[in-house]
This record gives C-alpha cells, structure tokens and sequence, in this order.
C-alpha cells in the first residue's frame, strides 16, 4: 500500500467517493460541527439575554473575533500537531518569546527585521521542539512542557522582566487597522485558516498528516518520513506562534514577554479538542478548531461583560476542556 493510499484511509482524512470528489471528511464531521455550532448559538443566546445593550454591539462582536485571534492561530498549530500525535504544550511560551523579538525592531527601528526576527525565533524554537522529539528521542509532552519553561525564561531575561514599549507606526497599525472595516488580526486569521483548510484536506502533505496520526506503523511502512514530517510540524507550530506574536506586539504596543500568552496554550488545546481533534492523534478539522475557539472567545468575553473575577474564568476554562475530554471519549466509546 502506497503513502497516499494510506493518507486517504487515515481517520479524518478526505477520501474520494464513487464521482471520485473527496467527501469522507464531510461525512465524518458534520455531526460534530452542527453540535458545536448549536453550542456556539445557545451561549451567545444566554449571555445575549444577560446583556443585550452590550454584547450584540457590532463593535463588541469585532471585538470578540479581533480578540480570538491568538487563540485561533495557536489552536490550529495545535490541530496539526495533535493530529500527527503529538502535542505542543510550549506554544504560549513561544508567542511570549517571539514578542520579546520587539528588541530587535526597537533597536533598529525597522518593522520588516522585527518581524523577520520573530519569525526566526519561532521557526527555531519549533525546530528545537521537533529535533529533541525526533532525535533525542523524548517524548513530546515531556519535551515540550520543558521547553514551555525554558522559552519563557529565555524572554525574560532578554526583556529584562518588562515589557518592551514599540513606537512604530507602520508595525502597530497591523493591530489597529482595519480591511473592509474588518480588523486586520481578523483577517489574518481567517487567510491562515483557509490556508489550513487547504492544506490538511486537499494535499498529500495534509493527508500524511491524518495518517502518521491514525496508524504511525503503517504510515512508516507506506514510505512516509515520521521523522522528518515531526520536524515540519512543529516548526509549523512555531511560525504560528510567531505571527500570533506579531498580532500580539502589534496590538498591544510592547513586546510581551508573558502577559498576553500565558496560559495560551491551554486555550489553544481546549480549542482543538472542544473542535473534535482527538488526543490519539489522525482526526481533526480546521473548522471544528475554528468553532472552538469562537466559543472560548464568546466565553471569555461574556465573563467579562457579566464582571466575573478572572479567578472564576480560569476555572471555566478548565472545566471546559474537561467537558471537551469527555464528550470525546463518550463519542469515542460510541463508535467502537
């Protein structure tokens, strides 16, 4: 059996039906779409009904989608990683490290370099992640539950504990303006989306993915390169979290060595995994990770309309991906 027959077969993957158009993945997630999509209604109904004057306000409501922005480029970092069957617990820790890259631009005053060395902080950072998984051979939550530590350190002490103030306009207007009146970490979010739609369904890459995820043995025997695509991956996850350090930066004026990403990554996963991504790795949907974190975002910006304590949000969050575990194993359980 070849590799891209095996990608085809791989739980969650696009297979071909009798016109020879790929509607498998269709078939498999549309339960748990229209789920989550009832579940996005209800809440907004609920909270809409606590505060009617407030959250329909179309500001709010771009406020919500500017604001899961860095959920949602993190959370589908998280799709692909957990579908090949790892996890990145180290994300956040990544964004806060990307964001101290401010320095650089501060320093020269030039967006682009900024932004280019963001950009090789994440890529090097997801590399580092990928090659002690890979070569040292560690396994990937150990591996990147110490380097959630090690990376926030790191910023830290390039930023010497505080924020790094960013005074260039052409770099913060990416989070402050707008296309077609839709906020430009809006947007960004949605291309990257579309971008993984593509790539995970209609690409042999993306199918590789669903199969080393479903059935690693037989994905090594069809010929594909475990190894090498592991590395790939997580220096996906690193870019990502590059670019949502960049919308970070940009938004919030100063690189941010933690504030804004801490916690992150539990928000990422809880998106992935409330979206229908199975921890066992080969099953997963861009739009199923999207719905999620429309719901974490709808969430969190309710608790903050109704004047709930952060302390309170916290553990909603974590009783959210519970709640996300357990509908999993129950839907799993069903179908053996």
């Amino acid at each position: 059996m070849t590799s891209k027959e095996i990608s085809q077969t791989a739980p969650g993957a696009p297979t071909p039906d009798k016109s020879g158009r790929r509607t498998g993945w269709v078939r498999s997630i549309d339960p748990q779409l229209l789920g989550l999509a009832v579940a996005l209604g209800i809440l907004v109904l609920i909270i809409g009904v606590q505060v009617p004057g407030k959250f329909f306000r179309i500001s709010n409501l771009l406020n919500i989608g500017q604001a899961v922005t860095l959920i949602g480029l993190t959370g589908l970092a998280s799709t692909v990683v957990i579908i090949s069957g790892g996890l990145d617990i180290s994300i956040g820790s990544i964004v806060g490290l990307c964001s101290a890259a401010a320095l650089a631009m501060v320093t020269l005053d030039n967006a682009a370099f900024g932004i280019v060395a963001a950009v090789g902080i994440g890529l090097t950072a997801g590399m580092v992640n990928g090659l002690l998984i890979t070569v040292g051979r560690i396994n990937p939550v150990i591996t990147t539950l110490g380097t959630l530590s090690a990376y926030r350190g790191i910023a830290w002490i390039m930023t010497g504990g505080y924020a790094v103030g960013v005074s260039n306009k052409a770099f913060n207007s990416i989070g402050s303006s707008e296309i077609l009146g839709i906020p430009t970490p809006l947007v960004i979010l949605i291309v990257v989306a579309v971008l993984f739609q593509i790539f995970l369904a209609y690409t042999d890459v993306g199918r590789n993915i669903f199969a080393m995820g479903g059935n690693p043995t037989a994905a090594r025997l069809a010929g594909i390169g475990l190894n090498r695509y592991k590395l790939g991956i997580y220096m996906l996850s690193g870019l990502c979290a590059a670019l949502a350090a960049i919308v970070l930066t940009a938004r919030t004026n100063s690189g941010q060595p933690a504030s804004g990403s801490a916690g992150l990554e539990l928000e990422a996963i809880t998106a992935a995994v409330l979206g229908g991504t199975a921890m066992s790795g080969g099953v997963g949907s861009v739009l199923g990770t999207m719905l999620g974190v429309l719901i974490i975002g709808t969430l969190n910006n309710g608790m903050i309309l109704l004047n709930v304590p952060s302390f309170y949000q916290f553990v909603a969050r974590g009783v959210l991906l519970i709640v996300a575990m357990l509908i999993q194993n129950w839907r799993t359980r069903g179908t053996q």
